[in-house]
């Protein structure tokens, strides 16, 4: 399994100012094709299920803020659980493209399609498999297809961490003032060693462990029949992958379609997710006009709220619309109105994050743990919910996560890179000149944020002094928010940095069950008394033109101030528009999207934070 551990350089603005954060632009696959006009409106169908443009955890918004409709993760596990309770679908078809999913989501879906499949089959194409895909269809899928030029990529777990010190002091001359609070932490590691310490190897290599013992025992459910080595000693070509029996048949996705409803049944084919679902029953347009109008978002009873991205007080964003991240002002703005809101009555919060701000984290900290004061809060992890990411899961009733899922990093980073040294060797000087005159420690005191020069040892004492200080805040909000279920000892002995598996988080008290993201909403139902099918509503604040242009806003300002504000927003927004179309290095966020959120999560050490809580490098599991 390819999982990439990069080192996020976002110290360097050059590269964070470009940077867009979204799921990625998959490998381009052919239409479907699905949808035939010729085909019956009536009579059994087979369901379509189509991930070949992915399924993040949020779907992208448009410029005007409106979200691609069911693209979504959450709406993708609910799509699968409408298509087993409707008695008009005889099957399901699964179209996975090229596309490539985190393995903690992959756990997720491979159990959803599992359990539907115990009532109808259900059927799976892929123009090539990751570990990931390949974990999904083993699991949940009856005949398993691949494309005759196709591949199978099931290669095995490994993570890859890049070291960059000779680069950065040897040849560029940077000074690196980088400290962590936990020795697990390893946040130093990249910048300042030219390879792993002992305790940094051994926190990685039990979290890759457990993730494997999780996805071979679903891999080896799904296909018991696999020889013990067969997961890992790829990649297949197609003939050799059925030989294996990783795939059943080899075929286009036309043939593999049509196979699929000729064996459930079917007589027409129903899209449920992904390109052309929903055609016919609403438009986009219809969905803005509802937005400006305040409506098409009302209360449901259980909110599902989608946390998703590195963690900063403002900023961020992607191109066109949509928050890049979780920001202390949208997420915070969204908490306090569901904590004021009486329809509803039951929060859960999906988390995908690898920390960042530790100031922020602590403000949404708060928000959390005042909304949960008047109604359940359940949290569901995604791929990851590490240091700060964790912090907002702390405050949750009930943690449930995937066995592959990544928690804890229960530490602090903090520092900055100078670059001084690197101007000197061209020639560029920067003198500092203290208005206290005499005392030899008033200028490095002075000049602490200032990128030109590093830090002498009495300043990293104190700025080693604040960190602790968060580091021992962070323990503490943790404690209140698990409520009696871990003691300040207990989590110490899984904190100091260590990262661990969903699996491993549950056995040290990180975590409450291990589950995905319908039984997290089973769980809101259950602690607050609603009916099983109580209605879902994902809520959160839209980032777009709409939102600049005051639609939704929860302000009580009157008419006459709003329009005003208004006009500069859509000015502002005008420029901003501008600015992001206009970066030169966007194309880095496509080409590396696992990257985006490690270095977005180093961001406030550019805006003048020094204290992070964020998983000082990348660990993507595909």
């Amino acid at each position: 399994m390819r999982t990439r551990s990069l080192f996020a350089l976002s110290a360097l603005p050059v590269v964070l100012g470009a940077l867009v954060a979204c799921e990625g632009r998959p490998r381009s696959t052919p239409s479907s094709g699905g949808g035939d006009t010729s085909e019956p409106r009536s009579g059994p169908s087979l369901a379509i299920l189509d991930l070949s443009a992915g399924a993040p955890e949020k779907a992208q918004q448009s410029l005007l803020g409106v979200s691609a409709r069911r693209q979504s993760f959450d709406e993708l596990m609910r799509e699968i659980d409408r298509v087993g309770k409707d008695k008009r679908a005889a099957g399901a078809f699964v179209r996975f493209g090229g596309a490539s999913l985190g393995l903690a989501r992959a756990m997720e879906l491979g159990e959803a399609l599992e359990t539907l499949g115990k009532t109808k089959p259900v059927f799976c194409h892929a123009e090539g498999y990751t570990n990931a895909t390949l974990y999904v269809a083993a699991r949940g899928c009856k005949k398993i297809w691949l494309a005759p030029a196709g591949e199978v990529e099931a290669i095995g777990i490994a993570a890859q961490v890049v070291y960059v010190r000779k680069l950065l002091v040897d040849n560029l001359g940077l000074s690196i003032d980088i400290m962590q609070v936990g020795k697990f932490k390893g946040a130093e590691e990249p910048l300042t060693r030219d390879g792993p310490s002992d305790e940094a190897r051994a926190s990685l290599e039990s979290t890759l462990g457990g993730m494997r013992d999780a996805w071979l025992e679903g891999i080896k459910k799904g296909r018991p029949e696999l020889a013990a080595d067969a997961p890992e000693d790829g990649p297949y070509r197609p003939s050799a992958a059925k030989q294996l029996g990783l795939v059943d048949e080899i075929g286009y996705i036309d043939e593999a379609r049509d196979a699929a409803k000729k064996a459930a049944g079917a007589v027409r084919e129903d899209v449920r997710f992904g390109a052309g679902a929903g055609s016919g029953k609403g438009d986009d347009l219809g969905d803005i006009l509802k937005l400006i109008a305040g409506e098409g978002s009302g209360s449901a009873p259980v909110a599902l709220v989608r946390a998703t991205g590195s963690i900063a007080m403002t900023g961020g964003g992607g191109l066109f619309g949509g928050s890049g991240g979780i920001t202390e002002k949208e997420l915070g703005r969204v908490i306090a109105r569901l904590e004021k809101d009486e329809d509803v009555k039951a929060v859960v919060l999906r988390i995908d994050s690898p920390g960042g701000s530790a100031l922020a984290s602590d403000l949404i900290w708060h928000a959390l743990m005042r909304l949960r004061a008047k109604k359940p809060l359940v949290v569901s992890v995604g791929d990851m919910a590490a240091s700060g990411g964790y912090y907002l899961a702390s405050a949750g009733h009930a943690i449930y996560a995937d066995d592959a899922s990544i928690v804890g990093s229960i530490g602090v980073v903090g520092g900055k890179i100078g670059f001084g040294k690197a101007l000197e060797k061209i020639g560029v000087h920067a003198e500092t000149f203290p208005a206290k005159r005499g005392d030899a420690k008033a200028a490095a005191r002075a000049a602490y944020l200032s990128p030109l020069v590093g830090w002498d040892d009495a300043t990293k004492a104190r700025v080693l002094e604040t960190m602790t200080g968060i580091y021992d805040l962070f323990l503490s909000r943790i404690v209140e928010g698990r409520d009696g279920k871990l003691t300040l000892d207990k989590l110490k002995e899984s904190a100091e940095g260590r990262i661990f598996s969903g699996r491993d988080g549950k056995a040290r008290g990180l975590v409450d069950e291990i589950g995905g993201i319908m039984v997290a909403i089973a769980r809101a139902r259950e602690l607050a008394k609603l009916p099983a099918d109580a209605r879902v509503g994902a809520v959160g604040g839209s980032s777009g033109l709409l939102d600049a242009l005051g639609a939704g806003d929860d302000s009580e300002e009157d008419a006459d101030s709003r329009a005003g504000a208004n006009a500069r927003q859509v000015a502002l927004a005008v420029e901003a528009l501008g600015s992001r179309l206009a970066a030169p290095m966007a194309w880095l966020g496509d080409a590396l999207p696992e990257l985006v959120p490690f270095a977005t999560s180093f961001v406030p050490l550019v805006m003048g934070e020094r204290t992070l809580t964020a998983v000082p490098f990348a660990v993507l599991v595909r």
